[in-house]
């Protein structure tokens, strides 16, 4: 009888063993997949998932020139979930990891920050008053659009109501601020301190000399005193000389410092997204070109990271991929610094590093976008496939 129970216990473990791992696959696999045009989606994962045409449940699956879906297996047996899958032609890019500056003008002005206005009354802030908050984009100022802060503090100064469209998030909205007679300055003022500008450095990720496509950062340029993403109005690419490294360790991030090389231009910027940045090259890359991977392509382990830690000129270093993350999370690869020479100069990834490629295999897999605080060695990536669907937007 024992014999029995255990014979069945071992039978409810090996059904629940499968339906746990299908359910756990389901939650950490894309729902999306591009595929090679003509070929098949495959998946490297621990435990053999393949992928079978949705309305078949058990031939392989085909290739094919259109979209359609396909039904992911646990050992070809249990199903995971449905998803979508997208042809798409093999994609080549020169990578970078060469340094570049960024100059940004903003579409509108960024409210960072509000200050008092010493009136007869005493003191007030008409700005936050009447309902301006840290982080709001100033579009436009009756019908006319803002292009500068000195715009908005001469318009200010007139003393009249000031009808704003602002942009708060996804929100657009209006408000009316009015002016406050300053007793100390002797002029109307509002109270509100705005930005309509920021300049950085960061790497350049690919360019494509057939098209003049660039890209770089592969996260977006936010204000840094609110943490919005800037708004682009205009912007310019410029090369960057790496004159010394601020060492990163546990705790304290370390970053590149360098500066704007005259005479230098990149390109110019024509979108600032959550993906990173992106616009038309002046310039013709040097190195060769490369395959774009795809995310199903990209594996646990050796990978290699092209970035510069001095001067203008990018060098190869040994990295390793250690986790990846399908599901759209904005942190789709975790990185790790190992070459032993890029851990002495910087103690790993550094601020500045942003955008750096990481290539598998003989293809662009990924860029780098951030580092773990505690731990400088290892970082973030974006999908290579992420940044590109940008470009492909751009056009």
């Amino acid at each position: 009888m024992r014999a029995k129970h255990i014979a069945a216990a071992l039978a409810g473990l090996a059904c629940l063993l499968p339906s746990g791992a299908s359910l756990w696959y389901a939650g950490r696999l894309a729902d999306r997949y591009h595929i090679p045009a003509g070929g098949t989606l495959e998946l490297h994962t621990v435990l053999p998932v393949t992928a079978v045409p949705a309305a078949s449940a058990a031939a392989p699956a085909v290739a094919s020139t259109e979209s359609g879906t396909a039904t992911l297996r646990l050992f070809g047996v249990f199903p995971i979930k449905t998803v979508e899958t997208r042809p798409q032609e093999t994609v080549c890019v020169v990578p970078s990891g060469a340094p570049f500056g960024v100059r940004m003008l903003m579409d509108g002005a960024m409210v960072i920050g509000f200050g008092e206005v010493h009136t007869a009354d005493g003191p007030c802030c008409p700005a936050a008053a009447c309902g301006l908050q840290e982080g709001d984009i100033i579009r436009a100022v009756g019908s006319v659009p803002v292009t500068s802060t000195a715009m908005l503090r001469e318009t200010a100064l007139r003393g009249a109501p000031m009808l704003l469209t602002v942009s708060r998030g996804t929100e657009t909205r209006q408000l009316t601020l009015t002016p406050a007679w300053s007793v100390t300055e002797r002029c109307w003022q509002t109270g509100v301190w705005l930005r309509d500008s920021t300049a950085g450095i960061g790497t350049l990720t690919y360019q494509i000399p057939e098209t003049g496509d660039l890209a770089g950062l592969g996260h977006p340029i936010c204000d840094p005193d609110t943490g919005v993403t800037v708004p682009l109005a205009s912007g310019e690419a410029d090369g960057v000389t790496i004159r010394s490294v601020v060492r990163g360790r546990p705790g304290v991030p370390g970053c590149l410092q360098g500066y704007f090389t005259a005479g230098c231009p990149i390109g110019t910027l024509t979108c600032n997204s959550p993906c990173g940045v992106f616009g038309r090259s002046d310039t013709v890359p040097d190195g060769e070109a490369v395959p774009l991977a795809l995310k199903q392509d990209i594996r646990i382990g050796e990978a290699t990271i092209l970035t510069t830690v001095t001067g203008s000129a990018p060098s190869a270093y040994d990295a390793r991929i250690l986790e990846i993350d399908y599901t759209d999370s904005g942190r789709d690869l975790v990185i790790e610094v190992t070459d032993p020479r890029l851990l002495d100069a910087t103690g790993g990834i550094v601020q500045g590093m942003s955008g750096s490629p990481i290539l598998q295999d003989g293809a662009l897999v990924g860029a780098v976008t951030h580092v773990f605080v505690s731990d400088p060695a290892k970082g973030y990536g974006i999908f290579a496939e992420r940044m590109y669907a940008y470009t492909e937007a751009m056009r």
